[in-house]
């Protein structure tokens, strides 16, 4: 996986929910296939349960500085290698950021970090859709303009729509499966229409989110094959240098369309971004020490913990900090291929699970900075506790007999809590009593079935820096008589891998929405857990949680979406799916100290790369600093 840093705490999410009360304008309905006597809405965001938080007349977002300066470079690190700019295709290894944060590719709307689940037009101004939300209409800003100065047009969401749909990731194909229709009412005005008797609250807000593609560009080209020339930015930035695998170079557009708008004000503040690639933590660490690069986020609590104390912290050029993050804590763990009969027993899984003793692991490899992780909705008010509400009953009950009984019996799962020391012995004994019940018995040492078949286990992965935190759960479970091995692979290679399903276990993590919706069936629906490049990496196929994502899906208010997600949080739990990680509630970062952030921060967003600023002022002052600091080193 390319990633800033694969983190020890570390597909494209699309936008979604619309909101019936978010409401700019109403009018009669008697056009676009509206029923009669259904009234249209007329809007300039879109958010699910709720009015939205900035009105029409917005002027920019509460968390960025409107004045902030315009220059100076952002440069930070990337883990791995890229070879393309796309982030659309299976094939291919796309550069982090532009897959991740827009800096190529803009939507018809836009997040709003200080909400959970809103959206603000940016390439369209606004959108309309009748009360049964069975189309919607967008209004284009006919000034949006690709890179080359063409418009972008209706043409090129069609485009962008098929393009997607019949060869983009299956995020993609998801998110877009239900859609009927994309249609032209004229150059600046595209319809979508979605199908009938389908959950249609989070269609409007994918259809907002799609990645808009010039379609010009793109004529006579494969648009399925992987390659690095850069897709025709519409954006921010277009890319000034790449060589990729080591640098990318990124360039503010100075005639860029939107720089006015209020979505966008404050935002794209640096005059060129810089990323440096790294295959190895130590290595980059090293290079943000000797100037490389100015910006990084910490993933590695030993380096936090034990080495932001060299000469440029001492002397305050360097300023270490940590950002609130307001996000669900994220599902990181080691997840385990559940498609392979091996791990099909639900009891082996719990076993596996058993094995990592995370306690020990903070104390002695975290530096104690982390908490474990319970929740797939961690650090959220989506996170099931305790026994089941009467409300999740309501739901549990009707797929009973697809579900673990510890769903009803038990208080949501909670992994055990080890004892500090490297080998737990009470706990590695219900491990084994575990492992017996399943059938896998020990043999001279190793764990058999009846067939004589040996239970083993690989633990696929990028990470150096994860051989200390995977050797020691290694070395566990091959105590409990599993033939278990770390298998450390190239970034290139565990891509492909894990897009062949051909891992027994693997490291991902994911970042959960407060509002999810139809992603969670690519993440754990039985539609998604066998297709090449699924985020069902765990190859959940289970019609109890099938159903309760359909009801997250079709969840008319707050109060029933709380309900449905704790009911799913506590069933995917009770599966034992993976083994849960840790996580904490900050950003680690350290910078040089020219950069400065907003007061305000957004709780679902750090941005640096987007609404920071550089001052050049104590830049200039930096310099002096660290010249004068050569001299008397070269004096000495």
């Amino acid at each position: 996986m390319n990633a800033p840093a694969r983190n020890e705490n570390n597909p494209v999410t699309p936008f979604r929910r619309i909101s019936r009360t978010a409401v700019a304008a109403m009018f009669a309905a008697a056009f676009c296939g509206a029923a009669a006597g259904e009234t249209i809405i007329k809007t300039h965001g879109l958010s699910i349960f709720g009015d939205l938080k900035y009105p029409p007349d917005f002027e920019h977002f509460d968390y960025v500085n409107p004045d902030a300066p315009k220059g100076g470079t952002m440069s930070t690190w990337g883990f791995g290698t890229f070879d393309q700019f796309s982030p659309f295709i299976v094939a291919g290894n796309p550069e982090y950021y532009a897959a991740t944060l827009g800096i190529l590719s803009e939507s018809l709307m836009t997040r709003a970090y200080d909400e959970p689940d809103a959206v603000y037009g940016l390439i369209a101004e606004s959108a309309e859709y009748p009360e049964s939300q069975q189309w919607i209409i967008f209004n284009m800003r006919p000034e949006a303009r690709f890179f080359d100065g063409t418009p972008v047009t209706a043409e090129d969401v069609i485009f962008s729509f098929e393009a997607l749909s019949e060869h983009g990731r299956p995020a993609y194909r998801n998110a877009y499966q239900d859609f009927v229709a994309v249609e032209a009412l004229n150059p600046h005005r595209v319809k979508f229409t979605f199908r009938e008797g389908v959950p249609l609250r989070d269609l409007p807000l994918n259809a907002a989110g799609m990645p808009i593609l010039s379609k010009a560009h793109y004529a006579g080209k494969d648009f399925a094959t992987s390659t690095i020339d850069q897709p025709l930015s519409s954006a921010q930035y277009v890319v000034e240098f790449a060589d990729p695998g080591r640098r990318v170079v990124y360039r503010r557009n100075e005639d860029y369309w939107g720089k006015s708008l209020p979505v966008r004000v404050g935002h794209g503040n640096f005059d060129r971004i810089v990323i440096e690639y790294f295959a190895d933590y130590t290595a980059a660490f090293e290079g943000f020490k000797g100037g490389v690069y100015d910006f990084r986020e910490e993933f590695l609590s030993k380096l936090w913990a034990t080495s932001y104390d060299f000469p440029e912290v001492v002397g305050g050029i360097v300023r270490i900090d940590n950002v609130p993050d307001g996000r669900p804590a994220g599902t990181q763990g080691f997840w385990i291929n559940t498609r392979r009969d091996k791990f099909s027993d639900p009891r082996v899984r719990e076993a596996i699970q058993l094995a990592f003793n995370f306690e020990w692991s903070n104390e002695t490899l975290f530096y104690g900075i982390y908490a474990r992780t319970d929740s797939f909705w961690e650090n959220s008010f989506l996170q099931a506790q305790g026994m089941p509400s009467p409300e999740e009953l309501v739901l549990l009950e009707q797929v009973r007999d697809h579900l673990p009984a510890a769903v009803f019996d038990e208080p949501a799962y909670i992994p055990a809590v080890s004892e500090p020391r490297r080998l737990d012995r009470a706990i590695l004994k219900r491990a084994s009593e575990l492992l017996d019940e399943a059938g896998w018995t020990l043999v001279d040492g190793i764990r058999t079935n009846a067939e004589g078949e040996t239970l083993s286990l690989e633990l696929l992965h990028d990470s150096p820096s994860f051989d200390r935190v995977i050797n020691p759960y290694i070395e566990t479970l091959k105590q409990l008589g599993i033939d278990a091995v770390n298998t450390r692979v190239d970034p290139a290679q565990e891509r492909q891998r894990i897009s062949d399903l051909d891992f027994d276990m693997m490291i991902r993590r994911y970042v959960m929405s407060l509002t999810p919706g139809n992603e969670l069936r690519e993440l754990f629906g039985s539609w998604f857990a066998n297709a090449p490049d699924t985020n069902n990496v765990a190859g959940v196929s289970n019609p109890g949680i099938d159903f309760l994502i359909e009801k997250i899906e079709t969840a008319k208010t707050r109060e029933d979406l709380i309900a449905a997600v704790k009911a799913l949080d506590r069933s995917l739990r009770a599966l034992h799916i993976w083994v849960p990680n840790w996580y904490k509630a900050v950003h680690n970062v350290a910078y040089r100290d020219h950069y400065r952030r907003p007061e305000v921060t957004a709780p679902y967003r750090m941005g640096a790369l987007e609404f920071w600023w550089f001052d050049e002022e104590i830049a200039e002052s930096i310099e002096q600093r660290s010249g004068a600091s050569a001299e008397d080193s070269d004096s000495e």
